[in-house]
């Protein structure tokens, strides 16, 4: 399978830089795989297209202001993108020309040096505890191709509404378009609603370098399944309900969390699990998920879930209509 089966050309002008006022009022394409057609809706109208019986799955994973700004003692002004917290004070990081032992000096008085974790990645040590710092200085990590500077107000609408456990530095794009009143009124429909953790990562939107898919090894991220979340899940696949997944993220913390009888079962760990054509899914019967980047891991996971082919001519309708690509950009519902 070739990286080249994956690419296709995305104007700048279809990349949404801005979200809409109204989380809720995103366009959201809806894929049926039985008979291959595509339909065009709003996202309100998602419970209209929703069952009772019907259980869905959002990740309740929190966005991080992580990219802050300092001062390296020359007085050169730096940027530096924590990643993930790794034990106390230390973070790993992203920092532009790092060099070992490098001291940064950030608002307050706050210090960090840079450290080479010997296998081209790095990380800072800081002088304090971050949490308080980072809510007042740090600025939301905007994936590069919104091509301008995050802003106070990105500390919203870059977050869904129902984020509580602090740790990426992406946010989980399909949860973006829900409203509390939209999930009220699932959940008055009779709709079931569960909660799993993953922690998004870099390493989830980066784009696959090489020739062959088969080549790439995907960043590994922090995952959690509740008790509570195994249990809805294994009793909506028993009585054949559907279990719907509120994005791609979602859709690799259960089909990583898999025992050897079928079940779903309580995680708390590490996933590294690349999805492509040929994957056998065993958990999730629907998904809703955003339009993703060419050649991109998850442009290849909703190709593997609704078929190449099919993903491939949404994409064309897409294009050729007034849909918006990316992170703030427009829904589709794979069913």
């Amino acid at each position: 399978m070739k990286t080249a089966d994956f690419d296709y050309s995305l104007p700048d002008e279809k990349i949404a830089s801005h979200p809409l006022k109204d989380r809720q009022s995103s366009k959201l394409m809806v894929l049926h795989r039985e008979d291959s057609s595509i339909l065009d809706r709003k996202f309100y109208q998602l419970p209209e297209l929703l069952c009772p019986s019907d259980l869905l799955v959002f990740n309740n994973t929190k966005v991080i202001p992580s990219r802050i700004y300092g001062k390296k003692k020359s007085g050169a002004e730096t940027e530096i993108l924590l990643l993930e917290r790794l034990v106390g004070n230390i973070w790993k990081c992203l920092a532009k020309k790092p060099k070992e032992g490098v001291a940064i000096e950030f608002e307050e008085g706050v210090t960090g040096k840079l450290h080479s974790s010997g296998d081209g990645e790095w990380t800072i040590e800081f002088s304090v505890d971050l949490n308080s710092y980072l809510n007042r200085f740090g600025k939301m990590p905007l994936p590069p191709y919104i091509k301008r500077e995050a802003e106070e107000a990105d500390k919203v609408t870059y977050q869904t509404v129902y984020a509580e456990r602090d740790g990426a530095v992406a946010a989980p794009t399909a949860g973006l378009h829900f409203t509390p009143g939209l999930i009220e009124e699932i959940e008055k429909r009779g709709v079931e609603t569960g909660y799993v953790t993953l922690h998004v990562g870099l390493g989830t939107f980066l784009p696959v370098r090489g020739e062959n898919v088969v080549d790439h090894v995907m960043h590994s991220e922090y995952i959690e399944v509740p008790e509570r979340t195994a249990a809805l899940v294994n009793k909506a696949t028993k009585e054949g309900r559907r279990v719907i997944a509120v994005g791609t993220t979602v859709v690799r913390t259960l089909e990583s969390s898999v025992d050897e009888t079928g079940l779903l079962k309580e995680t708390s760990g590490r996933t590294g699990l690349f999805i492509t054509p040929g994957f056998e899914f065993k958990i999730v019967d629907a998904l809703i998920t955003n339009f993703h980047l060419p050649c991109s891991t998850l442009l290849m996971l909703v190709s593997a879930f609704a078929g190449r082919e099919f993903i491939f001519r949404a994409y064309g309708y897409a294009l050729r209509g007034d849909y918006r690509f990316l992170s703030y950009g427009d829904a589709m519902f794979i069913c």
